[in-house]
């Protein structure tokens, strides 16, 4: 038995958090979508990891135990692929929200520039 198997995770799960969830879109349920997909985000990152951690160690001793995976520690130039690799995926997975962030902060003409443009051509 692992310090694991005392926690239930399904009921951990489905606690709340404190405080209001934060509101991003007009629409709710574009937030819940939102956070879905950031969740399943998550869980894709770890199990990228978790491959990279079973590729690195049959590559250095062509055969695993769930030991091997369980006790793994990355050494500094792994690490560093690693935290390379979830920034690239998470740069990704965010792109679409990237762009319209960008988008929000480009200078505008004030609308007085505009309204002489039009007026003199």
């Amino acid at each position: 038995m692992t310090d694991d198997d005392s926690i239930d995770w399904i009921a951990r799960a489905g606690t709340r958090a404190k405080g209001k969830r934060p509101a991003y879109f007009e629409d709710p349920a574009t937030d819940r979508t939102l956070s879905i997909l950031m969740a399943v985000a998550g869980e894709v990152s770890v199990l990228k990891e978790r491959l990279d951690t079973v590729e690195r160690l049959l590559d250095a001793k062509g055969t695993i135990s769930r030991a091997d995976i369980q006790g793994y520690i990355p050494d500094k130039d792994a690490a560093y692929e690693r935290g390379l690799a979830t920034k690239e995926y998470v740069a990704r997975i965010m792109r679409g929200v990237q762009q319209d962030m960008e988008a929000m902060q480009a200078i505008e003409r004030p609308v007085e520039e505009i309204s002489v443009d039009l007026r003199d051509n």
